[in-house]
C-alpha cells in the first residue's frame, strides 16, 4: 500500500508540473501528461511497475466511453449512419487489409497478421477527443468526420473481440523461445478463478460474449431506470454519484469476467441510457473523475513505453511505428477525397487519425491471453502503439503550423462582387451580428452585409436577407461596400484577431468621420478595441448578464424600479471602469502584473458598492 501510494503522490506531482507548462507554450494537456510520464518512467526512474497504476487509469477511458455513450441517443447514430458505416466502415476495413497484407508479407501468419491489423485499425478516441477539444476543431468538418471514425472504431472493437478468439494458434505457445507466453498466461492464470470465458472453446467465448452485450442493453432499458428512483428517494447527493460510479463500475467488472473490454460496455450502456432522464445526472457525477483518470492513463502511456525494448532494436520500431502511420495516413487521405472533404479538413483528417489506440493495448492483452500473439510481437505491438500515440500531439502541431504557414484557397469560393452601399456596413452574420441586421431592417435602415462563412450567407439569403460572401477585412471588399461614405460600421466578427485589424484600419480610412461599433469577446479585447480606436464596444455576454442580474434582484427581494435602478447603476459604473482601465493597461502584461491597474480596478470596485448603496438610499428616502 505504502509504495501504492507513493507512485500515485509520483504519477500527481508529475502532472500537476508537467501539463500546465505544456498549456502555456500551446502544447496541450495530453502532451503534457505523456512527457510528464516519460520523465518519471523511462527517463528518471522514479517508477517502475505501472500496470497497477494503469489498471486503474484505464478507468478514464471507461468514463470517458460512458460519457460518449450519454450524448448519443440511438437516434443520432442513426442520422450518421452514413459516415458511421461509409466512411468509419471502410477506414476499418481497409486499414485492417492492409496492415494484415503488410503482416503477411513480413512472414505472419494470416492469424495473427490479421489481429495485427485489427488492432492497428483502431484510432486513440482519448487523445484525439481530448485534443480537437482543447483546440477547438471539433466543429471543423475534418473534426466531425474524425468523430464519426472514431465512434464507428469504438463499436468495431464488439466484433473484433468476439473474433480474436477464433484465430488462436495453439502453437503460438512454442513459438516464442523465451517463453513468454507462458508466462503472460500464467498471469491471466492467475485471475482465472475470476473469468466466465476461461477454457471455453472459440465459439463458447463468443457466445458469452453476445450474451453479456444483450445483458448490459437490456439492464439499461429494465433496470437503471427503476433503481435510479430508488436513489433519488434517499435525497443524497452522494448516493447519486456513488450509483453512476457503480453503473461504470458494475458494468466494467462484468466484462473484464468475460474477457471483453470495460469501455466497450460503458459506451453501449451510455448508449441505451442517452434518453432516460437521469441523463444529466449521470453526467455530472463521472465528468470529475472522467478528466483526472484520463490524464492519468496518459501519463502511464508515457511511463510505460520501455526504452529496453526500443534500443535493442530502434530503427526497427521506428520503422514500424512510422511505416504503420503512414499506410493508414494513406488510407484515410484516399477516404477524405472520396468522401469530399476540403483541404484543410483533409489534413486534419489523415494527420489525426494516422496513430494506433489505447484499445489497442487491450487487444493485445486479449490476443496474448487467447494465444493468437506471440509474447515477443505482443511486446513490439504495444511499443508500436505507445510510440504513435506520443507521436499525436506532435502531429497535431504539426499540423496548426502547416495550415497556418499554407493556408489552402483553392477549395475557397470567390468573394461576392458587391453592387450597392448603405449608410450601416455590417462585417459578421453569426449570432451577434444577424440580431444587430434584423434590429436596423425592421426599424427601415438599410445594410450592407459581409461574411466569409458561405454557408451563412445561403442560409441569410434562403430567409429573404441579402447578404455577400467575402473576408471582411479586406479593404478593397470594404471599400466596394462603401466605406468611404458610410456613417457606422458595426464589427461583428467572431475572431477577435480579425475584429482588431479590421478596426483599425477602418479607423486609419476614415478617421473620426465613421462610427466604429465593435463586438468584444471580454475586457482584454475590449482594451484591444479601444486602443485600434473602436467608439462603442459590446462585449458578448454582458448585457444578457446584467439582465439576467436584474431578475435575480427582482426575485429576491427588490422592486423592480429597485432593480432597474442597480442594474442601470450597474452598467454606468462597468462603462466608466472600463474607459479608466483601458488608460492603464499594456499589451502583452496580464493585469495581475500591473500594479497600477491592480490599485486603480480595487478602487473602482469600492466606488460601485458605494453608488449602489447610494442608489438604494436614494429610493428609501423618496418613499
Amino acid at each position: 500500500m505504502d509504495t501504492f501510494l507513493l507512485q500515485a503522490s509520483i504519477y500527481l506531482l508529475a502532472a500537476v508540473i508537467a501539463v500546465p507548462i505544456a498549456s502555456r507554450l500551446g502544447l496541450g494537456s495530453v502532451l503534457g501528461y505523456l512527457a510528464a510520464g516519460l520523465v518519471i518512467g523511462p527517463i528518471l526512474g522514479l517508477v517502475h511497475e505501472t500496470e497497477d497504476i494503469q489498471h486503474f487509469a484505464e478507468f478514464g477511458v471507461v468514463m470517458m466511453l460512458f460519457l460518449i455513450g450519454l450524448e448519443l441517443e440511438p437516434r443520432a447514430l442513426w442520422d450518421m449512419r452514413t459516415k458511421l458505416i461509409g466512411l468509419g466502415g471502410l477506414q476499418v476495413g481497409l486499414t485492417t487489409a492492409a496492415v494484415t497484407a503488410a503482416a503477411m508479407a513480413m512472414g505472419l501468419a494470416w492469424q495473427p497478421a490479421l489481429a495485427v491489423g485489427l488492432i492497428f485499425s483502431l484510432s486513440s478516441t482519448a487523445i484525439v477527443l481530448q485534443t480537437l477539444t482543447e483546440k477547438r476543431l471539433i466543429q471543423t468538418g475534418g473534426g466531425r468526420s474524425i468523430f464519426s471514425v472514431l465512434l464507428t472504431q469504438d463499436i468495431a472493437v464488439i466484433p473484433m473481440l468476439v473474433l480474436l478468439p477464433l484465430l488462436a494458434l495453439p502453437q503460438h505457445a512454442s513459438l516464442s523461445p523465451d517463453g513468454s507466453i507462458e508466462r503472460d498466461h500464467g498471469e491471466h492464470g492467475a485471475h482465472a478463478t475470476m473469468s466466465l470465458v476461461e477454457g471455453l472453446p472459440g465459439w463458447g467465448v463468443a457466445l458469452v460474449t453476445l450474451g453479456a452485450i444483450a445483458a448490459i442493453i437490456l439492464a439499461g432499458i429494465y433496470l437503471i431506470g427503476p433503481l435510479f428512483r430508488f436513489i433519488h428517494q434517499a435525497r443524497l447527493r452522494e448516493m447519486y454519484t456513488a450509483f453512476a460510479l457503480l453503473i461504470v463500475l458494475g458494468i466494467a467488472f462484468l466484462m473484464i469476467l468475460v474477457g471483453l473490454s470495460p469501455a466497450l460496455g460503458t459506451f453501449l450502456a451510455g448508449v441505451v441510457l442517452a434518453n432516460s432522464e437521469f441523463r444529466h445526472e449521470l453526467e455530472s457525477d463521472i465528468e470529475p473523475f472522467k478528466g483526472l483518470l484520463l490524464g492519468l492513463f496518459f501519463i502511464t502511456v508515457g511511463a510505460g513505453i520501455s526504452f529496453t525494448t526500443f534500443f535493442a532494436e530502434p530503427f526497427l520500431i521506428l520503422g514500424l511505428t512510422l511505416g504503420m502511420m503512414t499506410l493508414k495516413g494513406l488510407i484515410l487521405y484516399g477516404l477524405a477525397r472520396i468522401f469530399g472533404l476540403r483541404h484543410s479538413d483533409n489534413a486534419l483528417f489523415t494527420m489525426g487519425l494516422a496513430q494506433a489506440g489505447e484499445f489497442g493495448f487491450v487487444l493485445v492483452s486479449f490476443s496474448l491471453q487467447q494465444d493468437v500473439l506471440t509474447g515477443a510481437l505482443g511486446e513490439r505491438i504495444l511499443l508500436v502503439i505507445a510510440l504513435s500515440m506520443l507521436f499525436t500531439p506532435l502531429v497535431f502541431l504539426a499540423y496548426e503550423a502547416i495550415s497556418k504557414r499554407f493556408a489552402p484557397t483553392s477549395d475557397r469560393p470567390e468573394d461576392d462582387e458587391i453592387d450597392e452601399t448603405a449608410p450601416v456596413i455590417i462585417a459578421g452574420i453569426g449570432r451577434f451580428g444577424q440580431i444587430v441586421n434584423r434590429l436596423l431592417q425592421s426599424s427601415g435602415f438599410q445594410t450592407v452585409v459581409i461574411d466569409h462563412d458561405m454557408e451563412t450567407i445561403q442560409l441569410m439569403r434562403r430567409f429573404g436577407f441579402k447578404g455577400y460572401f467575402g473576408d471582411p477585412t479586406r479593404p478593397e471588399l470594404l471599400h466596394a461596400a462603401g466605406l468611404h461614405k458610410a456613417r457606422v460600421l458595426c464589427v461583428a466578427l467572431d475572431d477577435p484577431k480579425a475584429t482588431n485589424t479590421l478596426v483599425a484600419y477602418a479607423r486609419q480610412a476614415r478617421g473620426e468621420d465613421l462610427h466604429i461599433v465593435a463586438r468584444a469577446r471580454d475586457r482584454t479585447h475590449v482594451y484591444e478595441l479601444y486602443q485600434a480606436g473602436a467608439d462603442d464596444i459590446v462585449r458578448e455576454t454582458f448585457d444578457s448578464s446584467i439582465r439576467a442580474g436584474r431578475y435575480v434582484l427582482e426575485n429576491i427581494g427588490l422592486t423592480e424600479y429597485e432593480a432597474s435602478q442597480a442594474e442601470r447603476t450597474f452598467f454606468d459604473h462597468d462603462r466608466m471602469t472600463v474607459r479608466e482601465l483601458a488608460k492603464l493597461w499594456k499589451p502583452g502584461v496580464r493585469a495581475v502584473d500591473n500594479p497600477e491597474y491592480v490599485a486603480r480596478a480595487q478602487e473602482l470596485e469600492k466606488e460601485l458598492e458605494t453608488a449602489l448603496f447610494s442608489a438604494l438610499e436614494r429610493k428609501e428616502d423618496a418613499a
